[in-house]
This record gives structure tokens, C-alpha cells and sequence, in this order.
């Protein structure tokens, strides 16, 4: 196998060879959610202090505590960007200076497998997917802008994950597996909607990054307030993703650079720079350090879209910390970080470095498909594996198997 999709490319140029010649499980795909994903089940006592629709200077805008959201731009995601449009810009080539809207090129109406399970597993199909993590577009930028009210902010997470449950499920043909959003800032909420996703057959639940939201405010969410969700997560073997989105981290960065409100693709050079491995390294340290993992020893973490990066940095500090405190820990920091996180790089991260630090076997490949900031063909993935340097076996495991593995609740 070569290295590059124009290799690739039989004698006509107009045919591809598959990456890899056998199917994948890909732990970072996405829907675009239906219009009405907050609103078709929301409690009518909380609708107003959720998530509406509205026609502002003759755009459809989504409200969200009655206030305009621009999380997504665009977020009736009908037009969208073309699969993996940016996918050069994120590979950090960008040689016109071309700005965003150029680059996102043109706009394609909305596909049937971005919203229907069924066309879904067509594509999937075509794509060598055997299996998939689900993940939300818009879902993932939520929790910040109703943390101000929590009881809107359980109910507009009840009603999405009902939605989930409708126009998906969560462990659909035992091939899609979607991820039902879990809000810590009520922890006996938190409880009773992880205990009814995991009735409904979940297999991976998703929580935001960075501090969690609480009653007394922000606070790590390894903090023994939380044990009673935790404790759940252990004992139900369910696997607990945190997905990259707004981790509310602008709250930081505008004490540097005063910003406003978090809007996907628009940065400023310094935002870019020092925001993107803020909430996957502190939210990690602040697991491994405040030993989650040695109170409840079944929870698995999956980091996806965070990229990882900054792996091998915070396993280099916990490895100095350790040394200096050793009392400190009930357990080895960083094989604790080895056992219990797994991790889906970005492909265009040192991936070669992060096998050293971390090993094979808790990669994962994700494409981020459809996004235009993801892979336009999956299992390209796959030869990015290859130019750093990885083993078929090697790229077998990270490709097939890891993924798969997380589906599996793990006995306590």
C-alpha cells in the first residue's frame, strides 16, 4: 500500500484504493442535529429558558436562554460544508491566506446520512466503517451557554438525549454508537439520567472538558461531589468521552485578549495558540491528581477532537511531580494515565512520538467525519499511521480494534 490518496489512484486517476483492506470503527463521527433535537421533547415549563428558534434580520438564529447562540454559525446546517473542506487549513497549510468563508468553499445542501441512521450506515458501508462513536455539532457547545441556569440547563439535556434515543439510538444495528450529553452541574440529575441512558443501552456517555459547573461554581470534575455520577460510571463499565467543543476556557483567554462569545472557526492567532490543549491537559492532570482513577479503578476516559499533543508534555509533569511528591499519589501518575485514558490524535499531531508515550494500544482512529475540518475518506487515517511510521499490526489495532473495545461495558 502506498502513501498518498494520488498514489492510490488506479492508471484513470479516478479510483482509490481503500487505505486499508479491512473494516474500521471510527470514534469520532458526527450528525447535524434536526432542528427541533432541544425542543421536540422539552419540558413546555422550560422552553423559553432553553433552546428556540427565531427569525432575526431574516436569518433563522437559535436562542439559547434567550440570548442569540453563535456557537455554529450556521446552526439549521442546511447549507454545509463539504466533508474534510479544511482539511489543508488544519494541516497548517494556508499559503494564499485565503479567510475562512473561501476556504470552506461551497456549500452543499444537507445530505440525508447527516440526519437519517439508515443512510448513515449506507455510507458507512461504502466507507469500510464497521462501527462508529456519534457525537453532536452543535450539542457539544451547550452546557456553557445555560450553565447560568441549571435546572434549563438538565432539562435541555434531558429533551436532546431524547431526541438521541429517537432519531438515532445509542447503540444502533450494535454499529452506531451515539452519545448521550451529561451535564455534572446537578450531580443527582447527572445520576438519574446516566442510570436511564444506560437502561436504554448506551455504551458511551459525553461530558464537556475543562472545570465543571456546580452549585457552589466552577470545580474539577474529579471532586468528590461528583463520586456518585463516577461511581456509576464504574460500576456500569460505560465509557465516558469528553469531546472537544466550548469547555468555556474563553473566560481565561479574555483576561489576554478580550474575545466575546466562543464562535467554531473564529480565532484570533493568540487564541489559537495558547486555547486548543488547555482543557484535555488540565482536565487529565486534574483526574490522574486527584485520583480519580484510584477511587473508582473501572472508569475508562476517551479524549476525542482534542487532539494530543499535549501527551506527551503532561505525562512528562507527572512523571516530575511524582518524583517530588511520591506520598502524594496512591498510585504511579502516569501508568494510571496509561491504563484508564484512551486518546484520538488529530491526524496531523507527531503521531510517532505519541506511541512512545502512550503506546498502541490506547489510540484511537477518528476521522471527524462529516466536518469540514475532518477526513474526507475515513480510513485515510491510516496513512497518516503509516508515514509516521507504524506496523501494519500496529495500525490494525488502532484502526479495528480500540474503538470497538470501548463499546464492550467492562465488568467492575
Amino acid at each position: 500500500m502506498t502513501d498518498t490518496i494520488a498514489e492510490r489512484a488506479d492508471g484513470a486517476g479516478d479510483v482509490a484504493v481503500p487505505a486499508v483492506d479491512y473494516t474500521t470503527f471510527d470514534a469520532d463521527n458526527h450528525y447535524y442535529e434536526a432542528t427541533d433535537a432541544y425542543t421536540r421533547h422539552i419540558d413546555p415549563a422550560m422552553a423559553k429558558r432553553a433552546m428556540q428558534w427565531a427569525e432575526v434580520d431574516g436569518r433563522v438564529r437559535l436562542l439559547v436562554g434567550g440570548k442569540i447562540n453563535r456557537f455554529i454559525p450556521n446552526p439549521t446546517f442546511d447549507p454545509v460544508a463539504h466533508a474534510g473542506s479544511l482539511i489543508e487549513y488544519f494541516r497548517g497549510r494556508n499559503p494564499e491566506a485565503r479567510d475562512m468563508r473561501s476556504l470552506f468553499g461551497e456549500l452543499e445542501p444537507i445530505r440525508p446520512e447527516y440526519r437519517d441512521r439508515d443512510a448513515r450506515l449506507a455510507v458507512m458501508d461504502r466507507q469500510g466503517l464497521d462501527g462508529c462513536f456519534l457525537f453532536p455539532t452543535l450539542g457539544v457547545g451547550m452546557e456553557e451557554a445555560l450553565a447560568g441556569d441549571p435546572p434549563a440547563l438538565v432539562a435541555a439535556f434531558t429533551a436532546f438525549n431524547r431526541w438521541l434515543e429517537d432519531d438515532w439510538g445509542y447503540a444502533y444495528r450494535d454499529r452506531i454508537f451515539a452519545a448521550p450529553m451529561i451535564t455534572l452541574v446537578d450531580v443527582e440529575a447527572a445520576v438519574a439520567e446516566l442510570s436511564r441512558v444506560l437502561e436504554a443501552d448506551a455504551r458511551i456517555v459525553c461530558i464537556k472538558g475543562g472545570p465543571a459547573h456546580s452549585p457552589i461554581g466552577l470545580i474539577s470534575p474529579a471532586d468528590h461531589r461528583f463520586d456518585p455520577f463516577w461511581g456509576l460510571v464504574n460500576e456500569s463499565g460505560v465509557t465516558v468521552g469528553i469531546h472537544s467543543g466550548d469547555a468555556g476556557y474563553g473566560r481565561y483567554i479574555n483576561d489576554w485578549e478580550p474575545f466575546g462569545d466562543f464562535e467554531a472557526f473564529r480565532h484570533s492567532p493568540l487564541r489559537s495558540v495558547i486555547s486548543s490543549d488547555r482543557p484535555p491537559f488540565e482536565t487529565m492532570a486534574a483526574m490522574v491528581c486527584q485520583g480519580l482513577f484510584d477511587r473508582f479503578p473501572n472508569v475508562r476516559v476517551a479524549t476525542i477532537e482534542s487532539g494530543a499533543d499535549w501527551v506527551p508534555p503532561l505525562l512528562k509533569k507527572l512523571s516530575k511531580v511524582h518524583g517530588q511528591m511520591p506520598t502524594a499519589f496512591p498510585s504511579d501518575p502516569v501508568e494510571a494515565f496509561r491504563e484508564h485514558v484512551w486518546v484520538a490524535p488529530f491526524y496531523e499531531d507527531n503521531l510517532a512520538v505519541l506511541k512512545d508515550v502512550l503506546g498502541v494500544e490506547h489510540l484511537l482512529f477518528g476521522s471527524d467525519w462529516p466536518h469540514a475540518e475532518g477526513l474526507p475518506e475515513p480510513r485515510d487515517f491510516a496513512l497518516d499511521l503509516r508515514r509516521h511510521h507504524f506496523g501494519e499490526d500496529e495500525i490494525r489495532t488502532i484502526m479495528r480494534h480500540n474503538g470497538r473495545a470501548l463499546t464492550l461495558r467492562r465488568a467492575a
